[in-house]
């Protein structure tokens, strides 16, 4: 049986406190075929909360660590105290920004899911690991490493250079990785694979959305951009519905 399409949206460095009025629009019109959570800067994550009760709010980084000196991280439980019920972790931007090892996503993950929250787990290649052929494998290996013991939520994979930048592989590159992540998927978690919702990231849109839903085991997107406004993301999920 297919997986229930899921729909994130990650803020990135954007939004301020009047910005909850965007979010309050979003979560008011969310279908109930499709589930559907916005990663937010952690300065909204409360406030956000709190304005849609019911609507799921995640982070879009954790510590490992559950306190200590680390000046700037949020802990996996700070994250659950102010309202998120998710967190995306191994975002490009923080593996290579930050110099991440898939052996640190891996313990954020594992941090996150020990205080409740449900793990987007990110994987992705560069441009020039594309154009060397060698993308399904690097992106396996990825996921291999990062992976907890027990099942995440949702792995997105995001070729880092369709990011921001209009480019996204053809359908057919995306099922080829999308059918070796599920098949790493179930030789690290078994029948239970099956059920770790696959989404793809990298410039999706209004005007590709459902195409790329049409993808066999595409199970749902994560949204850059394109999830800032009502007017872009609700399109957006409104394809994954129909999907």
């Amino acid at each position: 049986m297919p997986n229930r399409k899921f729909v994130a949206g990650n803020w990135k460095m954007h939004g301020s406190a009047a910005s909850i009025a965007e979010i309050v629009r979003i979560a008011a019109a969310v279908p109930s075929g499709v589930d559907v959570a916005l990663c937010l800067p952690s300065t909204l994550i409360e406030r956000a909360a709190r304005a849609v009760p019911g609507f799921a709010i995640g982070g879009q980084d954790v510590h490992a660590e559950a306190k200590g000196a680390f000046t700037g991280d949020l802990a996996a439980h700070m994250l659950h105290d102010a309202g998120a019920s998710l967190v995306i972790v191994g975002h490009s931007e923080r593996r290579d920004g930050h110099a991440e090892a898939d052996a640190t996503v891996r313990a954020k993950a594992m941090a996150a899911m020990a205080a409740g929250l449900d793990v987007i787990l990110c994987v992705g290649e560069s441009l020039a690991v594309r154009e060397a052929g060698a993308a399904v494998a690097t992106v396996s290996a990825q996921l291999d490493a990062s992976l907890p013991p027990v099942p995440v939520r949702a792995v997105a994979y995001e070729p880092i250079w369709a990011i921001g930048t209009g480019l996204i592989p053809s359908l057919a590159d995306i099922a080829d990785m999308h059918a070796a992540l599920r098949a790493r998927l179930v030789a690290a978690y078994g029948e239970a694979g099956h059920g770790v919702r696959l989404l793809y990231g990298g410039s999706v849109k209004p005007t590709n959305a459902a195409e790329i839903f049409a993808v066999a085991d595409v199970d749902g997107a994560l949204v850059g951009g394109a999830s800032l406004t009502a007017a872009d993301f609700l399109p957006i999920v409104e394809a994954a519905q129909g999907a």
